[in-house]
């Protein structure tokens, strides 16, 4: 089965075409920058396949999967068709930059490529299992009823990290568990639990806390606009703060939007730049504003990791992924500084060489703390090819 994996921004078109039958292989990625036409989009990509040879013909293409952000009353992996549809344009205020793109995206290989199978794995599928009260903002019931709830994001690395730790530390229990999720549901939890928290760092970053393959929740709320301070997006916020600052600066919403989703995050604590590498590099050089966004990183990434450990009842495993995770050991040593009380100690010299998958515990630390790079698009191919089957 050849599976082509659509990651779509506002205005961008990215793909990945797998190959199932042989070995999950990955025949080819591209895509298109500053795309104001989808469907054209998706018609070219599609060609440029057909001219690079790698597809004789575009009905090879079997089916295509959607890495969706998040859909009013709908999660999971499920055809992407007129629920589907209905479900993004229903929460498009809520992730404007990217469920009116995946829509258009849709219905263009809907109306252009009929014979190509559509597969929506949201983002929030990982999150299905969460607890109620773990996801339940203290809100009137009319505001719930909208579906205002903590939602997590990331579903798809998150998910790729379970399953992969759990190999690594000989849990083929778990990883089977994690594996099967979608198909089968979380069912019982093994008799020795897993406890690991998967820390998602880069231009978009969160964390989610897993027992057993089961995530407990995630750092992001509503929106991706919640949780860590990002590259651009401001973060956890007391929801007071928007309507004093619209007050005493004379910000309308959509300015007040634009700058907690343009001007915020790393951007707006350091003054120079949504970069961490920019950030380290002025913080080294003295500047006390970078260095502060460095530290509020960190201690937002040991906030959410204390707390998820807490609630899960211990921790096994500590997981850093994605391009701040796998590239920057320093960030790595500061967030696991002065934690070997709680039985999680770093080996520093193996920190300070790695930039792949690997370990990068002390031989005699309780907690293991790996390295794992994510493979979204491996993700979403595989649950598109199980829905499909």
């Amino acid at each position: 089965m050849k599976i082509l994996v659509a990651n779509i921004g506002s205005t961008s078109f990215k793909y990945r075409l797998f190959d199932m039958a042989e070995g999950e292989a990955m025949l080819a990625q591209g895509g298109r920058e500053r795309v104001t036409d989808h469907a054209e989009a998706v018609s070219s990509c599609l060609q440029e396949l057909v001219d690079s040879e790698v597809v004789s013909r575009i009905e090879e293409i079997d089916a295509v999967g959607f890495k969706c952000v998040l859909g009013k009353n709908l999660s999971g992996c499920v055809h992407a068709d007129d629920r589907c549809l209905q479900a993004l344009d229903d929460f498009k205020e809520i992730a404007p930059a990217h469920n009116p793109p995946y829509a258009a995206s849709i219905r263009a290989f809907r109306d252009q490529y009929p014979g190509i199978q559509r597969v929506a794995l949201f983002e929030t599928a990982f999150y299905q299992w969460v607890p109620a009260a773990s996801k339940t903002y203290a809100l009137p019931k009319s505001w719930r009823e909208l579906g205002i709830e903590r939602q997590g994001f990331h579903g798809a690395s998150h998910k790729f990290v379970a399953e992969r730790c759990a190999e690594l530390m000989d849990r083929e229990d778990v990883a089977t568990r994690v594996r099967l999720l979608y198909a089968e549901g979380p069912g019982g939890e093994p008799e020795a639990p897993l406890r690991m928290v998967s820390c998602h760092l880069g231009g978009s970053s969160s964390l989610t806390g897993c027992r057993s393959g089961v995530a407990m929740g995630n750092s992001f709320g509503l929106s991706p606009q919640a949780g860590l301070p990002q590259n651009n997006r401001v973060g956890d916020l007391d929801s007071a703060a928007l309507p004093y600052a619209m007050q005493k600066l004379g910000l309308n919403v959509e300015e007040a939007q634009r700058q907690m989703n343009k001007e915020g995050g790393l951007l707006g604590l350091s003054g120079v730049s949504n970069d961490l590498r920019d950030i380290k590099e002025a913080a080294d050089g003295g500047n006390a504003d970078a260095q502060l966004a460095l530290d509020v990183l960190v201690d937002n990434i040991r906030h959410y990791i204390g707390a998820y450990a807490f609630k899960m009842g211990g921790l096994e495993a500590l997981v850093f992924t994605a391009g701040i995770g796998e590239h920057n050991p320093e960030l790595r040593a500061s967030v696991c500084a002065g934690l070997e009380g709680f039985g999680l100690k770093l080996d520093a010299a193996k920190n300070a060489d790695l930039h792949s998958e690997g370990s990068i515990h002390a031989e005699d630390s309780s907690v293991q703390i790996w390295v794992i790079p994510t493979n979204e698009e491996l993700v979403i191919a595989r649950e598109t090819q199980r829905l499909l089957n």
